[in-house]
């Protein structure tokens, strides 16, 4: 969705809130992990599936349709979906949500219940990789084989061993703009944007995509305020990297040499500690789900992964 032209309208009051625009036709709610979620499928539930977990506070529109619908023309059946608190998924008044990064983990499980799948794929992008590991590590049964994305072997505190977030990037947080009117359409897409740029690496900052994105994830989100800072403050919990030998499922990592907040020692990390692990890099590309001038080289490689852990 674009902002395209606007009409000249006779003066009126604004709108209170957003308009909620409506659910298309493969886009559904499903009782998962006794929540309501928001899932949208591409393709032939026949194929072999993968189901895109994507970040903190961030709904299923980051999986953009051309993307999904690539790995759909290769015979995957893609499910995207809702985090809580994002999207159409159920949300909860701010500070007062009840969940934890587990919780998050045991919902993709319950996707895969509500679709009636014994398995998937799970791609999972920075919080969402968190997520296919613990899925991976809980309920290895359910994994047929890992995707992870610009993400880290562990929540909290980075270990030692590990890269941290470029000074830049903290410089920016510190610095952090003031919260929009969330009424204000135009003014919460800038935010929006503008939240994004420092999480770019050196490649040119596609604003023209990120703004398309996040308009549509406006106007199908009842509460991004909410969401925003309930998935800042949400439990991650007990470690799990120390338990990365454990993981049966093939993994390939997939992740941007100059990513500011897991660097990318992070993803080295990683694919020496998941048995069998491949590393996937891509260059100049920052913290930021892969641009569309590198779907051809990063869908492919998906669909290999996926074809080779059949």
């Amino acid at each position: 969705m674009t902002n395209g032209d606007h009409a000249q309208v006779p003066e009126q009051p604004p709108t209170p809130g957003p308009v909620v625009r409506p659910m298309e036709p493969n886009e559904r709610i499903l009782r998962a992990n006794g929540v309501d979620l928001c899932a949208q499928t591409f393709g032939d539930i026949a194929d072999p599936p993968i189901l895109l977990i994507m970040g903190g506070a961030s709904s299923m529109d980051w999986w953009e349709e051309g993307f999904c619908e690539g790995l759909m023309a290769g015979s995957r059946f893609v499910i995207r979906y809702d985090h809580r608190d994002t999207g159409r998924s159920i949300s909860y008044e701010r500070g007062a949500a009840p969940y934890s990064l587990r919780d998050l983990a045991e919902d993709a499980v319950g996707l895969l219940d509500a679709l009636g799948l014994e398995s998937a794929h799970l791609m999972g992008m920075s919080v969402g990789g968190w997520i296919g590991q613990l899925v991976a590590l809980d309920h290895p049964d359910r994994v047929a084989s890992l995707i992870l994305v610009s993400t880290s072997p562990t929540a909290g505190p980075g270990d030692p061993d590990l890269p941290e977030m470029s000074e830049e990037l903290r410089a920016s947080f510190a610095e952090e703009a003031p919260e929009p009117d969330w009424s204000d359409r135009d003014a919460v897409i800038d935010y929006m944007v503008e939240g994004e740029r420092p999480f770019a690496g050196s490649r040119p900052f596609d604003e023209a995509a990120v703004r398309e994105i996040a308009a549509r994830a406006f106007d199908r989100t009842a509460n991004l305020a909410s969401g925003i800072a309930n998935h800042a403050g949400i439990d991650t919990g007990r470690r799990w990297r120390e338990r990365l030998g454990e993981v049966s499922a093939p993994a390939l990592v997939i992740h941007g040499t100059e990513d500011p907040m897991f660097p990318y020692g992070n993803a080295v990390a990683l694919a020496k500690e998941v048995p069998g692990a491949r590393l996937l890099a891509l260059e100049r590309v920052g913290h930021e789900v892969p641009h569309r001038d590198l779907w051809d080289v990063v869908v492919p490689a998906i669909l290999r992964h996926t074809a080779s852990a059949a």
